[in-house]
């Protein structure tokens, strides 16, 4: 069976009926373990955020004077730069995205480098105030 006259015989009432549909229909989900550009900016955004939470809670504990000797000023700094660094790539992200989750813009990880790295300025910036305090 020939499956080009199968296509034309199709009615144009079953077709997209908008531009919109269309556009729509264009946009295939991408296979979830295929790595694109925006997933691995997403990915960079997630662990630079990650990092500056773990760092932060380090120097709120040494500001606290639980652990060490110093008063966690530097980590503070670095957690909050990190958190400020992850919250803009990840805007970039979700900004740059054209579709939601599935479509491989990496939308999902900016989001979470979003919270994240928001989460990791809070920390920086509660250390920070700490170790201004105990100094």
């Amino acid at each position: 069976m020939d499956t080009r006259h199968l296509v034309a015989a199709v009615p144009a009432g079953l077709g997209p009926a908008t531009p919109a549909a269309a556009y729509v229909s264009a946009q295939s989900a991408v296979d979830p373990y295929t790595l694109t550009t925006g997933r691995l900016v997403g990915t960079v955004a997630v662990l630079v955020a990650l990092a500056g939470v773990i760092v932060g809670g380090l120097a709120l504990a040494r500001s606290a004077g639980r652990i060490g000797t110093g008063s966690g000023r530097r980590g503070a700094l670095v957690a909050l730069v990190a958190g400020l660094a992850g919250m803009v790539i990840g805007g970039l992200v979700v900004a740059a995205a054209e579709g939601g989750p599935g479509t491989g813009y990496g939308i999902v990880g900016g989001f979470a480098a979003l919270a994240i790295g928001l989460i990791a300025a809070v920390l920086g910036w509660l250390a920070l105030t700490r170790s201004r305090r105990t100094v």
